[in-house]
């Protein structure tokens, strides 16, 4: 039987769906390009790789599309080396990719759709599986360069070609899978994790040595009793910290043709201070709130444990409400000893999300907070970055007028900066803009024109060389 007579085969996702066109229209081509052309002057003293991953679906999907979980990884690395620019892009190769890239169209469908391709299209290894998704983040650490994937394995990749090599399991400490957003602590080079399973425990920690070697196995979190989705985390010196909100996995509703994810507020959310010596749990109660993304966390002289993060209202696209749904950069103060937590909104904007800050921070104090938002005068897309002075309660932006991605810093020998890729929607180029740290809202100090449109897509990391 070949894919296209398989009669449970989905039916393909219409053309017109909205992240399926224009800035989030998928990518089929891969290239490799030098000296590419720059507006301003890329400063002699950075000499790194900005590497960036996001869905980006090898065939036109089958069956459903749901952004940003569904479309297979593709990795774009923009490298400033001695004044110039270069770039390349590679599709991380799963197995279902390599399979559908031999058939030449789409045999897994969506995450939401329920459909298992057979053994008599897939062969006895893959016949019920699910597409791999290492489509959300980039990570090196120990020696490995990573595609992260959703509460499932890496895969790792060839840092100098970004060939896919195969899954990766850190020595053993993401034999269970991982989050996409592993913090690596500045002051130890450790790597902290936590990981989301269907099943009891269903919620897990580890730790990855410096030098690549496990620390800590999979360690079941003690509290939960039932799945639950968690896209991020923060670490602290002393902490693991997780927000778990209550969006629910709902097997029993998808046997009877329902919804995966099940938004369930009257549970509220609950704060998990996890330390990392090994202690218990320490669980705090909060009104319901949904986070996809934190900015960074630290302690405090005084035991207290401060959080920035951005809070949304519910989880857009999987809970309906009827009423808006907001977000705002929000710091936190949590009191482990009183089992309290008391949340302060840093800034007035809304409508913001993809909050970074200095990664030689984390677990540190640090003063400014970059997100993406939408300024007064952006249109449909999120067009400005967002730069958040916490400590003074202050606020600058720059606007490109194009659909702007997450923003990276930085560190160069003089100064350090901040980095992003955006695609105009209406000619659909892209460019990755350069910034200084100090003044960011001055614009780019320079503008490099990429050789192909990179969709919009998710999360990356400054790797200097």
């Amino acid at each position: 039987m070949t894919v296209t007579t398989d009669p449970h085969r989905p039916a393909p996702i219409a053309p017109d769906n909205r992240h399926l066109v224009g800035v989030f229209a998928p990518q089929r081509d891969e290239t490799d390009a030098t000296d590419l052309p720059v507006t301003g002057e890329i400063p002699a003293d950075l000499s790194g790789s900005y590497l960036r991953n996001g869905p980006n679906p090898r065939f036109d999907p089958i069956g459903s599309f749901v952004f940003p979980l569904d479309g297979d990884g593709m990795v774009h690395r923009v490298t400033l080396e001695g004044g110039r620019a270069s770039y390349s892009n590679r599709f991380v190769r799963t197995p279902m990719v390599e399979l559908e890239e031999e058939r030449g169209e789409a045999i897994w469908s969506g995450l939401t759709d329920g459909y298992t391709p057979p053994a008599s299209v897939v062969g006895e290894e893959l016949a019920g599986t699910t597409r791999a998704l290492p489509d959300i983040n980039v990570v090196r650490h120990g020696g490995r360069l990573m595609a992260m994937a959703e509460a499932d394995k890496p895969y790792l990749l060839d840092p100098r070609t970004l060939a896919t090599l195969g899954t990766e399991d850190c020595d053993g400490a993401m034999r269970v899978g991982s989050t996409a957003h592993p913090k690596i602590d500045p002051r130890t080079g450790e790597m902290v994790l936590f990981n989301y399973i269907l099943e009891a425990p269903y919620l897990t920690w580890s730790v990855v040595a410096a030098d690549g070697t496990s620390l800590r196995p999979p360690t079941a979190i003690d509290g939960l009793d039932a799945p639950v989705m968690i896209h991020d985390m923060a670490l602290t010196e002393k902490y693991v910290v997780l927000f778990v909100c209550p969006l629910i996995f709902d097997i029993a509703a998808v046997m009877a043709g329902g919804s995966l994810l099940s938004w369930r507020p009257d549970d509220g959310t609950r704060i998990a201070l996890i330390p990392r010596d090994g202690g218990a749990v320490r669980w705090i109660h909060a009104e319901p709130f949904w986070v996809w993304h934190f900015a960074n966390a630290f302690d405090n002289a005084d035991g207290t444990v401060t959080v920035d993060y951005v809070e949304w209202t519910y989880p857009g696209g999987f809970a309906e409400t009827g009423v808006p749904n907001t977000s705002g950069l929000m710091r936190a103060a949590i009191n482990p000893t009183a089992g309290t937590i008391n949340r302060t909104r840093v800034s007035e904007r809304t409508d913001i999300d993809f909050p970074r800050v200095d990664d030689r921070l984390l677990t540190r104090d640090h003063q400014r907070v970059a997100t993406v938002g939408k300024s007064d005068s952006d249109t449909g897309f999120q067009e400005s970055l967002w730069f958040h002075d916490v400590a003074k309660s202050a606020e600058v932006s720059w606007s490109p007028g194009v659909a702007i991605g997450e923003p990276i810093y930085i560190p160069g020998a003089g100064q350090d900066y901040w980095g992003a890729i955006g695609t105009d929607p209406q000619d659909l180029r892209s460019r990755f803009y350069l910034l200084t740290a100090e003044s960011p809202e001055d614009g780019p100090i320079a503008t490099i024109d990429l050789p192909i449109r990179v969709p919009a897509g998710l999360h990356g990391v400054w790797l200097e060389t």
